[in-house]
């Protein structure tokens, strides 16, 4: 019997890994449209939001990672202010602002795959 360490792990970016997964589903959230953590891990038949967090951290800059918000709709943390000039280009539905930090309006742009 193999021990475990011979056994052959999916390469990175081959379609079956976790993280090609969740890339896969972030980068076909239209413009506009934004999914929480929780609605990518659940995209993929997950509950994992916080590894999808990871994963946008460590791989998401490929991808549309703006559309990927707060269960409470706001952008990811420390790119508020990059995050606000893409939702304004694209017509993303916005709440709050001025004097108080803006979020998405997830009832208008929740995006289910």
């Amino acid at each position: 019997m193999p021990s475990t360490s011979d056994a052959q792990e999916p390469a990175p970016g081959d379609g079956t890994d976790f993280a090609s997964r969740v890339l896969a589903v972030v980068d076909s959230i239209p413009p506009g449209r934004v999914m929480t953590y929780g609605d990518v891990a659940a995209a993929i038949g997950s509950r994992a939001a916080r590894m999808v967090g990871q994963v946008m951290a460590y791989y998401g800059g490929e991808v549309p990672w703006w559309r990927v918000v707060r269960a409470s709709g706001h952008p990811p943390a420390d790119h508020e202010h990059i995050a606000l000039q893409y939702y304004r280009a694209e017509g993303t539905p916005l709440l709050g602002g001025g004097t108080t930090a803006y979020r998405v309006d997830l009832r208008a742009a929740r995006h289910t795959p």
